[in-house]
């Protein structure tokens, strides 16, 4: 539930601060009190979108933080750790967002940062909206089946059902290629299968690649190659080469060391880059030798490097460009090779899966079947404390021509206010009162099998009056002792007077401010029984007042 609510600068309201109660709390205010600011606040704390324009005039930012306490965060939690955020402590979620008219907005979550989107999708586990266009929803038949999956709690059906959709319409729209595709002509297909042998036949590899690019060097330089390596070979092991002139110091050097023995090491290191020289000389001169291809390895080794220069060129800078290309070419070349039976494995393919699919959507049908019956009977209960007392209301599951991304079956409202009259659909029905009236029996009974924790309801009483709106009061107290915490925003006194809380919104005035002031009401408070009076059409009035204190009374 929500325990605390803090606002400061949205629209016309500069401060408050709202402790709240479990069950059903009540909003009234005149027309144009800005009764609309606690709905912004709500909407803000859920991820809403909102604009700039919501700051109030002069402030420079508005910000809203909320309290919410949970008796098993279980859910939320959950929630919380795969977005990667704090879990509640003892059952807590803190919630706070700023908008600013100059900087970034701010979003926490449990003190850290967060973003939008994570206010977004937290809020679906904690808050759900009812406002005054939810029973133009009912016209569509969309709609209609979205309530129904709702109560039968279909998703995984629905779920298993589009899984198998998904691929079938995807073998579809592979046959649909298939036959779309243009044949190739025998000069065609030749031409791609010349394409694909001339990159197999360099077995294209990272080492590959290196490979032909070493020898393509070695082939185009080998006279410089050889002229280097025999000059350096020569100048190491020549007549007069450094290797003799080291061998013949080497001797004086071991002669030195008989008569002085401390520079014995020196001869020793003297020995040691002799040595060295001496494999100097011999690589040298390998390398002079092995730079001298034969003419056929240096033919084969340029005509490597002319081909996969011109791959490079044709098909893209990269291995893995030419090698995607190739395989394109050959899965083409492939699927000319036996249209006919391809297509016939796609239709077997086809028929298997929409055998999956008929199953799937029957199961989806069998449990909208069986939820219809049971949400026509409570609905039409509730429907006739709502004022249709002899009125009738059906939902017939339909089944459709040809399977949809929704199932293989619909369903559709109907609904007859007055005794006597035809079962027609809810878009045929006039009135809007009664439109209304349906979808707050609806809500009503859909909120019960609900586990969202806040429900707000935002003049969903409209167009109704006197006795009935005594009933939709009692329904939504009811709600309220179903786990729920429902805040409704409401002009009926009959509905205001159920709440087992009551907030006024009222504005200030003066000759340069308008200020939006929201106050708690109190049963053993005149202030509610002001309010009630108010609403009742004069808050003077004798009359007035003792209605509003039976109906606190009830």
């Amino acid at each position: 539930m929500l325990q605390l609510l803090k606002i400061r600068g949205l629209a016309l309201l500069k401060e408050v601060s709202l402790e709240f109660d479990s069950g059903f709390t009540a909003v009234t205010g005149e027309t144009g009190a800005g009764k609309s600011v606690l709905l912004g606040a709500f909407n803000l704390l859920a991820g809403g979108r909102v604009g700039k324009t919501i700051i109030r005039e002069g402030d420079e930012e508005c910000a809203v933080e909320g309290v919410l306490w949970f008796k098993d965060s279980g859910s939320i939690d959950d929630a919380l750790s795969e977005l990667g955020l704090p879990l509640c402590e003892e059952g807590t979620l803190v919630l706070s967002r700023t908008v600013s008219r100059s900087k970034a907005p701010r979003v926490r979550i449990n003190g850290s940062l967060a973003t939008i989107g994570n206010l977004l999708a937290i809020g679906e586990y904690w808050i759900d909206f009812h406002g005054p266009g939810e029973p133009q929803k009912l016209l569509h038949e969309r709609h209609q089946l979205a309530l129904l999956d709702s109560f039968a709690k279909n998703r995984s059906l629905a779920v298993a059902y589009s899984e198998v959709y998904d691929a079938w319409l995807g073998l579809i729209d592979e046959r649909e290629r298939m036959l779309a595709a243009e044949q190739l002509t025998p000069d065609e297909a030749e031409f791609l299968q010349a394409q694909i042998d001339s990159i197999d036949v360099l077995d294209l590899s990272e080492e590959r690649v290196e490979s032909m690019e070493r020898d393509y060097l070695l082939v185009t330089n080998g006279r410089a190659l050889r002229e280097a390596g025999t000059a350096l070979s020569d100048l190491l092991n020549g007549d007069e080469g450094v290797l003799g002139r080291i061998s013949m110091g080497l001797g004086q050097a071991r002669e030195l060391a008989s008569i002085d023995q401390e520079t014995l090491p020196l001869a020793d290191r003297l020995e040691s880059l002799l040595i060295e020289v001496e494999d100097l000389a011999q690589e040298y001169g390998v390398l002079a030798a092995g730079s001298d291809f034969d003419e056929e390895t240096a033919a084969q080794v340029l005509s490597d490097m002319e081909g996969w220069l011109g791959l490079r060129r044709k098909y893209g800078g990269t291995i893995e460009s030419v090698l995607h290309r190739r395989e394109e070419m050959a899965t083409k070349l492939q699927s000319q090779g036996d249209v006919e039976g391809t297509l016939n494995q796609l239709e077997e393919a086809i028929a298997a899966r929409e055998g999956e699919l008929l199953a799937a959507g029957e199961k989806l049908r069998q449990s909208r079947l069986k939820t219809a019956k049971k949400l026509s009977k409570e609905s039409l209960t509730l429907l006739k404390k709502l004022g249709f007392a002899k009125g009738r209301f059906n939902i017939e599951v339909t089944r459709l021509a040809k399977p949809t991304r929704s199932g293989t079956s619909g369903c559709q409202f109907t609904f007859a206010p007055n005794p006597g009259g035809e079962l027609l659909p809810l878009g045929e029905i006039a009135s809007g009162g009664e439109i209304a009236r349906v979808m707050l029996a609806l809500k009503a009974i859909l909120a019960r099998e609900d586990a969202t924790p806040v429900l707000v309801f935002d003049e969903v009483d409209a167009n109704v009056g006197g006795e009935v709106a005594a009933v939709v009061g009692r329904e939504l107290a009811n709600l309220a002792e179903h786990g729920h915490q429902v805040f409704c925003i409401t002009h009926l006194p009959q509905v205001a007077a159920t709440g087992r809380s009551h907030f006024v919104v009222t504005k200030e005035q003066g000759d340069d401010y308008t200020n939006v002031v929201i106050s708690r009401l109190e049963d053993s408070d005149d202030a509610r029984l002001d309010e009630l009076s108010r609403m009742l059409g004069d808050r003077s009035s004798s009359s007035a007042r003792e209605h509003a204190r039976e109906l606190l009374a009830r």
